[in-house]
């Protein structure tokens, strides 16, 4: 009975442990080394209201790190061609109040605004912003582990004529 008991538990573990293994695999091995290239039309006949550069917001993590441009127009935001974050489950893309963002900063409490779930790791992505949204109220863009609810990348706004 203790070796049937000893088994089972074996099992249960193993079986844990291999799916927590193929949760944390699955981005590094399916979809690193996938890189995004769409295009925002009408781009050089849009106004750019802002841009930012991302940054590695906590040099002592090698694991939440990115990189590259954020360029921000009325309806749209568009990750740059350069753009690079380290893979993970369930980034997303949210504009933030806060203007100075670190490991720190409960952004999950905040009111943010949720653009879209991140389609690829590198490379240039766009996002649609809602109508009506006061872009002057959110001073960062940040890519943000839903599933963790851990900061990967901030990037501080500049906004033009200001």
């Amino acid at each position: 009975m203790q070796r049937v008991l000893f088994f089972l538990v074996g099992g249960l573990f193993g079986v844990i442990g291999g799916f927590a293994i193929g949760i944390f695999l699955y981005p590094y091995i399916f979809l690193a080394d996938i890189v995004a290239d769409e295009k925002l039309e009408n781009a050089a006949a849009r106004t750019v209201v802002a841009e930012g550069t991302f940054i590695h917001a906590n040099p002592s993590d090698p694991i939440h790190h990115g990189t590259g441009s954020v360029t921000v127009y009325q309806q749209a935001l568009q990750l740059g061609a350069d753009f690079e974050v380290g893979p993970g489950p369930k980034y997303h893309v949210y504009l933030v109040p806060d203007a100075a963002v670190t490991p720190d900063t409960p952004v999950d409490e905040t009111m943010y605004v949720d653009l879209g779930r991140l389609r690829a790791f590198k490379g240039s992505q766009v996002y649609q912003i809602p109508d009506g949204l006061d872009l002057s109220a959110y001073k960062s863009v940040v890519i943000w582990c839903e599933h963790f609810s851990v900061l990967i990348s901030p990037a501080k706004l500049s906004f033009k004529g200001s």
